[in-house]
């Protein structure tokens, strides 16, 4: 009984150092965890209104001033009819890509954008490597989604609505397959790296909303 009580101790424990405290990337409506590309001021087109982060306009991609490298990433967003956005993670140099490079979640219109009818450029995909599930709850544009993202190692894993629609391991067989038919095919270390969360002014209309990240330790051998 002794022993029992020990492990499930031990087992919180070590859940416990895997995750550190949950921190708000909106906080008080204003873009102090954000910066612009090269740490620029954010553009004008991105706007805070009542906790809610909206692209409204021309404004350059919106950089987080913190890196991760294992994380867990959750927010909610909606999306202009026939719009186009994403989520970088991992972002960072790629050689020989350059900078600003990482993988993405991909946000978009499903029904009304032509990438739609890419598996592995709609909704939730990990852009242009990996296909969503087949299946997926998906609400249309102008309704608010739920996304989260987590990466742990060599883990990711893509979430829709409380849904995985991604899963898959760095470095391994269907990871190779899929980086070498990938845009991202010259850059052999493309998603190890350390790096910045990157929402991205792909030209459309896109709002956000209850952005949180907690850092995570890689997940310990068994």
């Amino acid at each position: 009984m002794k022993n029992l009580l020990a492990l499930f101790i031990f087992m919180i424990l070590s859940a416990a150092a895997l995750a550190q405290e949950w921190q708000s990337l909106l906080e008080d409506s204003s873009f102090s965890k954000w910066t612009g590309r090269d740490s620029k001021p954010p553009g004008a087109g991105w706007q805070v209104k009542e906790g809610v982060l909206h692209r409204a306009a021309a404004a350059g991609d919106l950089v987080s001033k913190d890196e991760f490298l294992n994380f867990e990433f959750e927010f909610e967003w909606k999306i202009s009819g026939k719009g186009n956005s994403g989520v970088k993670y991992r972002v960072s140099d790629y050689a020989p890509l350059g900078a600003h490079v990482g993988i993405e979640y991909q946000l978009l219109d499903d029904q009304g954008h032509s990438n739609g009818k890419v598996q592995k450029t709609s909704n939730g995909s990990l852009y242009d490597l990996l296909p969503p599930v087949s299946v997926k709850k998906l609400h249309p544009a102008g309704e608010w989604n739920s996304s989260r993202i987590v990466v742990q190692g060599n883990a990711i894993e893509h979430w829709l609505n409380g849904e995985k629609v991604v899963s898959v391991t760095v470095g391994s067989e269907p990871w190779k397959v899929a980086l070498a038919q990938s845009k991202f095919r010259r850059a052999a270390e493309f998603g190890t790296k350390k790096g910045r969360l990157l929402l991205q002014d792909h030209g459309d209309e896109v709002w956000f909303r209850k952005l949180r990240v907690r850092a995570l330790s890689e997940q310990p051998a068994p």
